[in-house]
């Protein structure tokens, strides 16, 4: 132990003080920081503070409750720990702990995915505990096929670490494939049979070009699969959860390992803690810790972190909980759903740096399930409340925008005065990583308040006014509400392809398509979205708009194969003047040449335009932008995330021109950003790209209805104007923000 190291303590010391009895702030991140700017290597001389070693818990959903339920085994079964609690989980947080806690028999980190090569090389930790991986924070983490890399690079460095592992997730599953350490998979060996979501994050082979299958799916890619192509396939479970019971009461299953079969629970009603039970028991018989010490743990396990905490607040019973991507919100509506009671449920959206300040993910939430639903009213908050209330709306649910969850908890409490709702009604509360703590904080203070004067309640005060939530009026007027358009009425329907939704599903852009939809419902105009998969084919010819998004790289590829196999097609529709939106991957497969990682491959040819890279895939334009596009008269915002670089070629003009000082296009260069050619519209624009910008919504529209009007030889209809207050509130807080 060097002079840095003794210097690097010392300053731990003094900034933990500091933060603790001066500031009054935690000291979870900030001492490890300032320790590791002195010493690097810190780590290396930490880890024997774990005299019998350390365990690390890694994956994008559940890392800080099943991190802080192992730890509470540990101390159940008389282990000492050190642990990092607070959910402080990249290297800092990690030093701070180690730094700040006495020197223990175990260490019991959680780690961040893509901090795990930074730490593990260090802490040369004796298991690696891997949950699962979804797509989450596209602007910081990149796609997947990053993370995994990271992950594996991570384990190689530290080849003496056993790596446990989620084997129904085939994202796990092929890190586990990919390395020489010792690997322990774990899983549920049967159905829970629940209803899927619209998107999953793992739909083609990693180890080939062919589509996964499943025997059953559990939520998002999880599940028993196999490809159909080669021999990539679940792996046998060495910790397999059976005869599961899920319900209100918990989750009761039976774990056989290598040695027994025993039957566990847990108090937590949600299909992800049957995962976290099984990944947590398994953990525990791999280092010795008894079931009945676990078992004990589970039991009492009560985080009080906002995630899945409850409280009973004016009569009450109130829930909150983290989600912080689309799977996690996805089961999140799972538990709301579940309540076919009255209820309040509170959105909360940050878009911080910590969250990412892409939230292109919420369109890929399907919020659709809370729709329709008697008695129960929703709010939008957080700094991207008005982009929560647009989606909420194209799901067909009003959502006033609340400044906080006291806000919420007055509303509702006028709405309960005002005999709308009862007093009882239940409150669910769901926010992302920082819109979580402010929440926290507010319903620990009503619950402290509410404990010295138990007569007072969460309802509004006295005199409170709050406008009713009620089931969004038609925004077209009296226009009547017509189905899919194939039965009801002789008017054909406009029909929408939505090409390869099942590769091309990054960034919620298939949000477009909702929009497009809803848009001509909402006017009484039938539509048809007909959605060709991978393998399928469509009838151009009887198509009036064409909708490409993007995608990660492998898929995006197997995607311009079947692409190009229909260029000629696709050719003679653009000529035809046929309107196609095309997002990011999609676009740049229209020109000449596209980016396939760091190889040039062959594009459509469709538009006098290439792709190309000055850097590497890491050198990517990341950033919200502001355009002026000749298709809408209020500004156009979006956000973008790219690394090819797209040059337009003579004569082809530009979607729009960025304004903002942040964002930049198409390249470094010209400001230019997208490309319009005849009815076609290319553009690097998430968000979804329509979602604040309708007048763009509609410019597509009326080419499709011109298109269908050519086709069926019926009249084109006029686009009665909508009510786009919501729209262009989301718009005009982006403008404002964009503009400081």
């Amino acid at each position: 132990m060097g002079l840095r190291f003794t210097l690097a303590k010392a300053a731990g010391a003094v900034s933990t003080w500091g933060l603790r009895h001066v500031a009054h702030r935690p000291a979870a991140n900030l001492p490890g920081k300032i320790a590791l700017k002195v010493d690097p290597v810190l780590l290396d001389e930490l880890r024997g503070k774990c005299a019998e070693g350390s365990v690390v818990t890694v994956g994008t959903n559940g890392k800080t409750s099943t991190n802080n339920l192992l730890a509470d085994a540990f101390e159940a079964a008389g282990r000492t720990i050190i642990c990092n609690r607070t959910g402080a989980n990249l290297a800092a947080g990690i030093a701070s702990a180690l730094l700040q806690q006495p020197a223990a028999q175990w260490g019991v980190f959680e780690c961040d995915e893509l901090w795990l090569a930074h730490v593990l090389p260090r802490l040369r930790s004796n298991y690696v505990l891997l949950l699962n991986l979804f797509r989450d924070q596209l602007d910081r983490c990149g796609e997947i096929d990053r993370i995994q890399t990271s992950i594996a690079g991570a384990l190689a460095a530290s080849p003496d670490t056993v790596l446990i592992y989620n084997a129904d997730d085939p994202l796990c599953a092929r890190i586990a494939d990919t390395v020489d350490n010792r690997s322990i998979p774990f899983g549920l060996a049967e159905s829970m049979d629940l209803a899927q979501n619209t998107v999953a994050d793992a739909q083609m082979c990693q180890k080939c070009d062919g589509m996964i299958q499943y025997r059953y799916r559990q939520y998002g890619q999880l599940g028993d699969y196999f490809c159909e192509r080669c021999d990539f396939a679940r792996p046998e479970l060495a910790y397999a959860g059976r005869d599961i019971s899920l319900g209100a009461g918990g989750v009761t299953m039976e774990i056989c390992g290598p040695a027994a079969c025993e039957r566990v629970r847990t108090p937590q009603p949600t299909p992800y803690a049957a995962y976290n039970l099984v990944a947590a028991y398994a953990l525990c018989r791999e280092t010795g810790i008894p079931t009945a010490a676990f078992q004990r743990a589970v039991e009492a396990f009560d985080p009080r972190n906002g995630r899945l905490q409850r409280y009973r607040l004016g009569g009450r019973d109130v829930l909150l909980n983290l989600a912080k991507n689309p799977t996690g919100f996805n089961q999140n509506l799972k538990i709301v759903e579940a309540d076919r009671g009255p209820k309040m449920v509170a959105f909360f959206i940050n878009d911080q740096v910590a969250d990412g300040r892409d939230i292109s993910w919420i369109w890929d939430i399907d919020f659709e399930e809370l729709a329709d639903r008697p008695d129960t009213v929703v709010f939008a908050g957080g700094s991207r409340a008005h982009d929560l209330a647009v989606r909420l709306k194209y799901a067909g649910i009003e959502a006033p925008v609340v400044d906080s969850i006291d806000d919420a908890f007055v509303r509702l409490g006028a709405l309960t005065a005002a005999d709308v709702m009862p007093a009882d009604a239940a409150v669910y509360a769901i926010a992302n990583y920082t819109a979580l703590p402010p929440v926290h904080d507010a319903l620990n203070a009503m619950e402290a308040a509410e404990a010295l004067h138990p007569a007072a309640s969460a309802e509004a005060p006295a005199g409170a006014t709050a406008a009713v939530p009620a089931a969004p009026a038609d925004p077209a007027g009296p226009a009547p509400s017509v189905g899919d358009g194939d039965s009801s009425s002789a008017e054909p329907p406009v029909v929408i392809a939505h090409m390869l939704p099942d590769l091309l599903n990054l960034y919620g852009d298939g949000g477009n398509v909702r929009i497009l939809e809803q848009r001509l419902r909402w006017r009484g105009i039938p539509v048809e979205v007909r959605r060709v998969g991978h393998g399928e084919t469509v009838d151009l010819s009887e198509v009036d708009l064409v909708f490409m998004g993007g995608g990660p790289d492998r898929e995006q590829k197997l995607a311009s194969e079947q692409l190009l196999a229909m260029r000629d097609d696709l050719a003679a529709y653009v000529e035809a003047d046929g309107p196609l939106l095309a997002i990011c991957g999609g676009y740049q497969i229209l020109g000449r040449q596209w980016l396939w990682g760091d190889e040039l491959v062959p594009g459509l040819g469709i538009i006098d335009m290439e792709t190309r890279r000055p850097g590497t895939s890491a050198d990517r334009l990341i950033d919200n932008m502001v355009l002026e596009s000749p298709l809408a008269t209020h500004p156009v915002v979006g956000y973008e995330n790219h690394a090819g670089r797209t040059y337009l070629g003579p004569g082809v003009e530009g979607f729009g021109r960025v304004v903002s000082s942040c964002g930049r296009g198409n390249n470094d260069d010209d400001r230019v950003e997208g490309a319009r050619y005849k009815n076609v519209v290319g553009t690097y624009s998430h968000g979804p790209a329509l979602s604040k910008n309708p007048e763009v919504a509609d410019w597509m529209l009326a080419r499709a209805l011109d298109r269908r009007a050519r086709r069926t030889g019926q009249a084109a209809p006029k686009l009665v104007p909508l009510d786009d207050a919501v729209e262009l509130a989301a718009n005009e807080v982006m403008v404002r923000r964009l503009a400081k």
